[in-house]
């Protein structure tokens, strides 16, 4: 309820303060294009308008875009194709800068260098390109977790689930018992619609159990071995049992929405959804851990996150980078971490006091974040889209029964090694 008092004064103040500034004239007019997730977006709104209040002679229009990651990157695709100004900003995703390393300016040119201390050395390596541009400022940072019912695994006697049988057994005892009384209940929901989110859950079945990440960093395709399958097989198994079939269609907001009505007993997402578990009235208590590990592997979660880029076609570069900037500082990441449960890429951030009143288990964040595995992105560049759609495309055809698990990785590892020859 605190939050979204505060959110809505937020939202009010934006409203009101945008609207007296309708008429006015600016030196300089700014466009960031952001997501919509969670409360992503309002927290972007009220920053800008902090920001206009501090720089009466700016203007900021906040514009969302898709929400589905590889939409999205279609989307921002064709502004650069056609060079186009009207967007200063990006939000962009982890596993981008080397697809569009050369539509975004070099922002240590713009001063960076002051901006970046405290922040995560591994997002900063990320964002770097190999001749030492930083082409996007670390903003937040997300990695796969699992969520757990604590009030459910109290009623059942049973503890968190450390290995992907221990998950798949817990889940099979607590929905067999809840579905006594709502046979919607399901065990585990996760995200498995042909798309980026399944290319990350695919990671972290495989690297928890040694597996490898799909592509090694001297580009040897990893896929085929008896770990991968064994994992995959494990998932197929999972379907119509402790996973509903409807999974193979689900992104994030999808499992989201039956883990929020109370209808699971486990879920792997992303930080985001921890705030919002907290509004769910059909949640007594809940927890969030590491990705459970294989038999012959240990926890594994896939690195994600977004940041910001600045555009190469923007008329106001210096303008757009001093924003970016004042969204990546301490002060607003701050402000995020509390109403949006989103991440810090600032470390010292995960023991403030005032952001673990809000999200206490932002401690157990921080030791996930520092043993995430990060998608292949940086070995595969230029080529990482198509890796990524061979991936998510290949898989799904085995969850949904078109192909056996071990014909899908012979497939699957053919087409990677064609893609990168």
């Amino acid at each position: 309820m605190k939050k979204a008092i505060i959110t809505f004064l937020i939202l009010t103040l934006a409203i009101f303060a945008g609207n007296n500034r309708i008429q006015a004239d600016y030196e300089t007019e700014l466009t960031i294009a952001v997501g919509e997730v969670g409360a992503e977006y309002d927290t972007v709104v009220a920053a800008a308008e902090q920001y206009m209040a501090e720089n009466p002679e700016i203007y900021i229009e906040v514009i969302d875009s898709p929400a589905e990651s590889g939409e999205r990157l279609s989307y921002f695709l064709t502004h650069f194709e056609r060079e186009s100004p009207e967007v200063d900003i990006y939000q962009i995703d982890v596993i981008w800068p080397g697809i569009l390393e050369e539509h975004l300016v070099d922002l240590y040119d713009y001063g960076a260098e002051e901006h970046l201390e405290g922040h995560f050395d591994f997002i900063i390596d990320n964002n770097t390109t190999p001749e030492g541009e930083l082409i996007a400022m670390p903003w937040f940072i997300d990695a796969g977790m699992l969520y757990y019912r604590v009030d459910l695994l109290e009623k059942y006697e049973l503890d968190v689930p450390e290995t992907w049988s221990e998950l798949e057994e817990k889940a099979r005892i607590i929905m067999e018992g809840e579905r006594e009384n709502n046979p919607d209940f399901e065990g585990f929901v996760w995200q498995g619609a042909p798309y980026e989110g399944l290319t990350t859950n695919v990671l972290e079945w495989f690297t928890s159990n040694d597996g490898g990440n799909f592509v090694s960093k001297d580009r040897e395709v990893t896929v085929l071995n008896d770990n991968n399958l064994y994992m995959l097989e494990k998932v197929i198994g999972w379907m119509g049992d402790i996973t509903p079939l409807a999974v193979t269609g689900f992104i994030e907001e999808d499992s989201r929405a039956v883990w929020h009505e109370g209808n699971a007993a486990f879920m792997r997402n992303w930080p985001y959804a921890y705030g919002m578990t907290e509004e769910s009235e059909a949640i007594e208590d809940f927890g969030v851990t590491r990705i459970p590990a294989g038999p012959e592997g240990k926890s594994s979660s896939a690195l994600g996150g977004w940041h910001l880029g600045v555009s190469q076609y923007s008329e106001n570069p210096e303008e757009a980078a001093e924003f970016a900037f004042f969204l990546a500082s301490a002060e607003i990441q701050k402000m995020r971490a509390i109403q949006a449960s989103l991440p810090p890429t600032i470390e010292e951030l995960y023991g403030d006091e005032e952001i673990l009143a809000e999200n206490p288990l932002f401690e157990e964040f921080l030791h996930i974040f520092e043993t995430a595995v990060p998608r292949p992105s940086a070995q595969t560049a230029p080529y990482y889209e198509a890796v990524s759609e061979a991936i998510f495309s290949g898989i799904h055809l085995a969850l949904t029964g078109e192909r056996d698990a071990l014909t899908a990785l012979e497939n699957l590892e053919i087409e990677l090694e064609e893609i990168l020859q």
